[in-house]
């Protein structure tokens, strides 16, 4: 690009920005992102909003036209008040999954910031978020704008026509449930139009007004025979596809006391729940996709000659805080700082691909010293997860870097033991653990419905799948099953069974 005599090559000199600064800046970083990094993003819409309305996108899950309840206006009030008082910052943007792919800025930050976050969340979460295939699988991008902008104004009808008590009600109750809302092993179906959608509800309301159910009411006739009744249970969890470990979706399509509005608010939740669920499995990655993304984006308008080195010192002051790793034993420690350690990973790749030691030749042959670093970065963000990323990527030198070892803590013991240090096989263990702890099959809860006798007691069984010997906490768990009570309308009961053994473990009810 040739400039004429005497003009400033830098894209901006002021820390104040008008549009056209903005805009002049995101055809440069485009440009870099597009040619040279060959990002393929989503359109981008890039909207400036207050301070407040970053507050108002906290608090609703940071989704644009969220329905109200009053745990968001909690949250708000909770965020504000320590944002005020200047003992917690804000974000300096936020990035919606959708396609076009929406990223607010503030309208307080400085020109430098505007530019960070621009080549960080419309074009490094922006790539993501299109090509990773837990979103190209699990989410529809072009729809869920149009979805949640139905949402909110269904709850809203609702509110008006059955009351705003009744609606939070099931508000309530769906969101206690909300991380058991979500298939897992098999993929949904896609958002309909609006327009079926209305079809659907005018069936439902139909058949809820001319159709008994009574029949199916009646109790099973006493005296039954044991092995007609077991063949009975087994028929009875085929037609119903039990196990079922989505349990908004089973409350949704077989609860007896849900009405159509009610069961279409579950079907909400349970989508918005469906719609986050990739983003929790892939926090480590996004997040060090966009910093990696920003980084060299920033670095290589600095190496044009396109910001100076004011603005490049404020950038890397961001920067640096961002990817900040407190220690163990520091007050600010939260665990494993996702930016740090994906943003690390990302380095560690392209230094491998570049200028490999015989130690990551030999743990990485596929692509130490191959020089394609940026093609193996782009295979990895579209075909990993946390999980697998980090089992397939980390290597010894960052283990070293992040002074990383093994804890073993067994509760029959007074004390933990280091099990596994810097050492061949050590590295392996170390790795390995590391990347189960993000593994949402292990994390999460696998509770699932087993059993449900609609012709009988109604009673709804429901089965923890217990492992390692990790019990869920005996108050949220109570407060939970109330929750699914409330929604099934009779009986549940829950069951820990060990998932090696199968023994069984506690078992419990609602009252």
């Amino acid at each position: 690009m040739a400039f004429e005599s005497g003009k400033s090559n830098l894209l901006f000199t002021s820390s104040d920005w008008n549009f056209e600064t903005l805009s002049r800046t995101y055809d440069a970083i485009e440009r870099i992102a597009l040619d040279e990094m060959k990002l393929d993003i989503y359109p981008n819409q890039l909207e400036i909003i207050s301070s407040e309305q970053m507050l108002d996108a906290y608090s609703s899950v940071g989704m644009p036209l969220m329905y109200q309840h009053w745990s968001f206006g909690k949250r708000f009030v909770f965020e504000e008040h320590f944002y005020r008082k200047g003992q917690r910052g804000l974000a300096y943007e936020l990035v919606i999954n959708s396609n076009p792919c929406i990223t607010y800025l503030m309208e307080e930050n400085t020109m430098a910031m505007q530019a960070l976050v621009t080549a960080h969340a419309a074009f490094g979460h922006n790539h993501f978020f299109k090509n990773n295939y837990l979103f190209r699988q699990w989410t529809d991008a072009s729809a869920i704008l149009s979805y949640m902008e139905f949402a909110k104004k269904y709850i809203t009808r609702c509110e008006e026509r059955y009351g705003t008590a009744a609606v939070e009600a099931i508000l309530d109750s769906a969101h206690a449930i909300m991380d058991h809302g979500v298939f897992r092993y098999r993929r949904p179906p896609r958002l309909s139009s609006e327009k079926e959608r209305e079809r659907i509800r005018e069936r439902l309301e139909y058949e809820e007004q001319t159709y008994s159910d009574l029949w199916r009411t009646l109790p099973v006739t006493p005296g039954t025979d044991p092995k007609k009744a077991e063949g009975e249970a087994s028929e009875r969890k085929r037609s119903l596809n039990l196990p079922e470990e989505n349990l908004l979706y089973f409350l949704e399509k077989n609860s007896l006391i849900l009405d159509p509005w009610q069961r279409e608010i579950l079907r909400i939740v349970r989508v918005i729940a469906q719609y986050f669920y990739p983003q929790r499995q892939t926090k480590v990655m996004n997040e060090g996709c966009a910093t990696f993304v920003h980084y060299t984006i920033m670095n290589r308008l600095f190496d044009q000659g396109r910001i100076s080195e004011g603005v490049m010192l404020e950038i890397l002051q961001s920067h640096t805080n961002v990817v900040f790793q407190p220690d163990f034993d520091d007050p600010r420690f939260p665990g494993i700082n996702p930016y740090a350690l994906g943003f690390a990973l990302m380095q560690d790749i392209q230094r491998i691909s570049t200028e490999p030691t015989a130690e990551d030749r030999e743990w990485f042959p596929d692509y130490a010293g191959k020089g394609d670093w940026l093609d193996t970065l782009l295979d990895a963000w579209a075909n990993h997860r946390d999980e697998s990323f980090i089992l397939q990527f980390l290597s010894p030198a960052l283990i070293r870097k992040f002074r990383l070892f093994l804890l073993q803590d067994d509760s029959g013991k007074p004390y933990c033991e280091v099990s596994s240090i810097h050492n061949e096989r050590g590295y392996e263990a170390i790795r390995a653990a590391l990347a189960r702890s993000y593994d949402i099959g292990v994390n999460q809860p696998d509770i699932q419905v087993v059993d449900v006798d609609l012709l009988g007691d109604r009673h709804l069984r429901l089965q923890h799948n217990v492992k390692n010997g990790i019990l869920l906490e005996n108050e949220s768990r109570d407060a939970a099953l109330r929750h699914v009570r409330h929604l099934w309308g009779y009986d549940v009961s829950l069951v820990g069974i060990d998932a090696e053994s199968g023994n069984v473990l506690y078992e419990c009810s609602t009252p």
